[in-house]
């Protein structure tokens, strides 16, 4: 990662003198800037460089505390891009891990920011925005209505590395369910309740999932029996097989305001479509009851049936030729009465 120069962003030193010398703790840093708290502290540890408009907004802060200006306001174009930069790149390794396809990873976590950015009101004031995204992206990825898509019927080539591979084939091996427990709680690392709520079950039975999936991914993959070798493996898989977002989160708010857009114009159309049927029904459907004619009643009101009137002098004539010559001509054409 390429760092940028001392006249943007201050050295990581002179960051943790500004951070000691202001007034904001960490967490109003991260509220300020819309990063997750463990964003903040690489920034000033010097582990990560901002990226992105939350270069600009760090900078921007770091010399509101040393000048004691107050810096703009966070748009929500800016912090949703922070999230995107920090949550995609982990998202997707997890997702990854989960269904064994890139292609469907990626497309899972870009499902998942698309609908934050469509709610990102609930998202933006919810206490755990990148818990809220993971859980939707997990809920994308392993959805069964994958299997009747036509390019995830054929499964991707194994990873080159053959711990990966060993590793990834125990994962796909256990139930979906037991899968998602294993990753949130040895890779993503969180704790048996937050595993628990995460995937919508009780401790107990979280706990008696963890144990089921270690002990079968101990079964086929011994080297990594041990839980700290299962969390390195989970938590930093090997270079290669690191799969990174497919595209900035400007294309991901762009696709998703499109897609935004189509369904709000099919809601549109499909009630339009409703009323249009409800107005002809009510004015083709009749507005009074008509009770049924009983056996046996008189028909009235009918007009009498009109006799054929007397035949033209013409008319007579031509009856009387057809009368005359109706047995002339060969004797074939008569019928004969057996």
């Amino acid at each position: 990662m390429t760092r940028r120069p001392a006249s943007t962003l201050p050295a990581p030193e002179e960051r943790r003198r500004l951070r000691e010398a202001g007034s904001l703790t960490r967490t109003q840093v991260a509220e300020r800037l819309g990063v997750p708290l463990e964003t903040v502290c690489a920034w000033e540890t010097g582990r990560s460089v901002p990226r992105g408009e939350g270069r600009r907004e760090y900078a921007r802060l770091l010399a509101e505390l040393a000048t004691g200006t107050p810096a703009p306001p966070l748009t929500a174009h800016q912090a949703f891009d922070g999230l995107y930069e920090f949550c995609a790149p982990a998202l997707v390794r997890q997702a990854y891990l989960l269904t064994g396809r890139r292609d469907l990873a990626h497309d899972a976590v870009e499902r998942a920011f698309q609908l934050a950015w469509q709610r990102w009101p609930e998202v933006a004031v919810d206490p755990d925005p990148a818990g809220w995204i993971r859980a939707l992206a997990h809920d994308c990825a392993l959805s069964p209505w994958h299997r009747f898509r036509r390019r995830y019927r054929h499964a991707e080539p194994p990873p080159a590395n053959p711990s990966d591979r060993l590793l990834l084939h125990a994962l796909l091996g256990l139930p979906p369910v037991h899968r998602r427990t294993l990753v949130l709680y040895d890779g993503v690392g969180l704790g048996l309740p937050e595993t628990a709520a995460e995937t919508e079950a009780s401790t107990l039975a979280t706990a008696g999932r963890l144990l089921r999936a270690r002990r079968a991914v101990a079964a086929v993959a011994p080297e990594f029996a041990d839980p700290e070798a299962l969390h390195r493996a989970l938590a930093e898989p090997a270079a290669p097989q690191r799969p990174q977002p497919s595209g900035p989160p400007s294309s991901v708010r762009v696709r998703s305001e499109r897609l935004s857009r189509r369904w709000n114009g099919a809601a549109i159309a499909l009630t339009g479509a409703v009323v249009g049927a409800t107005a002809l029904t009510l004015g083709t459907a009749p507005d009074h009851y008509e009770a049924p004619v009983p056996r046996g009643t008189a028909i009235r009101d009918v007009p009498a049936r009109a006799a054929q009137g007397p035949l033209s002098a013409e008319q007579l004539r031509l009856r009387a030729k057809l009368r005359a010559q109706a047995h002339s001509g060969p004797t074939r054409v008569a019928p004969q009465a057996r």
